[in-house]
């Protein structure tokens, strides 16, 4: 190996201990600046006494003294090579690392059974699931995001001020669900519901990135974070289901018929409790879906690209034109938002550093595929509300394709500048984590906008 093969892998080294330390919660930009920089010191003093640049920088992981825990889930994430024998002797847990898990864990069932607590205290005032359709829809967010921010705050040690600001977020959600009279079948319920959601999603964000609000890469955790606490979500809800299926069939082989119990109690407070306690999964075992999740996106991008592709082919030669009533606008919007969704937990999980590929390319042709068809569902959409007006659901899914097709366009631009060497991948995660404010201002808007707008409809 030459002298300069040897640093080019020396420098990948770095890049990969970098890109592991600064997903890391608990350390600050500064912090793992500062990291690097001793890291670097020891390895140019190892080189200097004859070891070669790989053996000095796996040496110098081991020599980070208080780092010793870092380093050895570093080392778990990597066994592939030779951090088990360099990093891993004498593991031992340490007592700090036992402390914090019982308070995580205390904190966790705490928040846990506050959402779950939540979304029976209606029924304290005569509500119920059934009868009251509208009000629990309405106000779906509000039961478990709340707990789910508190828990992320309190593992961020968030101060008076940000604890304030995100106390007002959650008060203003609950206004814009409850201020307006919305009937039980108005397309504003609905509405609310979808949008409310968004937009407190993204005050749970604040919460997530409360030790470091200004970073970019903290930014780009909360987008990794949402793409895991999916995954565990969807896991945990397969898991209820045959929880559900067990237990109706055992209690009926005795005679009971528990439909009630279920419906009224293991359903809905189970839902709620799984909100915190799939963020609590990512917080605790990120390693486990980390290797998941990635392999999902790869696995989907190629086929979501064939299905888009498919679909516009077929709609050349098909002159009935789009159907926009309302599923089908539910339906495309969904479709671009999972477009966005694996191309975002795509960027969250590459190697910055690595360079084009395949993938690259397979995402650019997935993303050029939907921004085609959005451009076709918001041609449909402005002659049908020219044609017949505008309404709630209509005016929703045009500002909602807009800022997709905002997004989409510059993202098509910035991975093609990519492929073509002309930009650093940096430049598409830069995009998307100061694109995130505009989905959280446009749920704000919705929410509590279009009801008055359109007269409560």
């Amino acid at each position: 190996m030459t002298a300069l093969d040897d640093r080019g892998g020396l420098e990948a080294q770095f890049a990969e201990w970098r890109h592991y330390v600064q997903r890391r919660p608990e350390l600050r930009t500064s912090d793992a600046e500062e990291l690097e920089d001793h890291l670097r010191g020891s390895v140019e003093e190892l080189t200097a006494l004859g070891l070669r640049a790989e053996e000095a920088f796996l040496v110098a992981v081991k020599r980070m003294g208080g780092l010793d825990e870092l380093s050895r889930e570093f080392a778990r994430e990597h066994s592939e090579r030779l951090w088990k024998q360099l990093v891993l002797t004498g593991e031992a847990d340490s007592p700090a690392a036992d402390s914090r898990a019982r308070r995580d864990l205390l904190a966790l069932v705490v928040c846990a059974a506050g959402a779950a607590v939540s979304v029976k205290l209606p029924a304290l005032f005569g509500m119920s699931l059934a009868d009251d359709a509208g009000f629990y829809g309405r106000n779906i967010a509000l039961f478990a995001l709340p707990w789910l921010a508190a828990f992320l705050a309190w593992r961020r040690q968030v101060g008076p001020a940000l604890i304030g600001v995100l106390v007002g977020l959650f008060a203003l959600g609950a206004v814009a669900a409850n201020v307006y009279p919305l009937a039980e079948d108005s397309q504003s319920v609905v509405l609310t519901a979808i949008h409310l959601t968004i937009a407190l999603w993204f005050a749970v964000g604040l919460a997530y990135v409360a030790d470091d609000l200004r970073s970019s890469r903290r930014h780009m955790d909360f987008i990794r974070f949402t793409g895991e606490w999916f995954v565990y979500l969807a896991l945990m809800a397969a898991g209820g289901g045959v929880l559900t299926a067990f237990t109706f069939g055992t209690f009926r082989a005795i005679g009971i018929v528990p439909e009630d119990a279920i419906q009224q109690w293991l359903l809905p407070c189970g839902a709620a409790a799984a909100v915190v306690v799939a963020g609590w999964l990512v917080e605790a075992k990120q390693s486990v879906v980390e290797n998941i999740a990635p392999v999902l996106a790869r696995l989907f991008t190629p086929l979501f690209a064939a299905t888009l592709l498919a679909f516009l082919i077929t709609f050349g030669f098909n002159s009935s034109g789009i159907d926009v009533e309302r599923e089908a606008l539910i339906l495309f919007d969904l479709l671009l938002v999972v477009v966005l969704g694996l191309l975002l937990y795509s960027i969250s999980a590459r190697e910055p550093l690595a360079p084009p590929g395949l993938f690259d390319r397979l995402q650019l042709a997935l993303v050029a595929a939907a921004l085609a068809i959005d451009v076709l569902v918001l041609v449909e959409i402005a002659g049908r509300i020219s044609e017949y007006g505008t309404t709630p659901n209509k005016t929703a899914a045009l500002g909602e394709n807009v800022i997709l097709l905002a997004n989409l366009a510059w993202s098509a631009w910035l991975l093609l500048s990519f492929i073509r060497h002309r930009q650093p991948f940096s430049a598409l995660e830069r995009w998307q984590t100061s694109y995130l404010p505009v989905y959280a201002a446009w749920g704000w808007a919705v929410a509590l906008l279009f009801p008055p707008l359109f007269g409560y409809a």
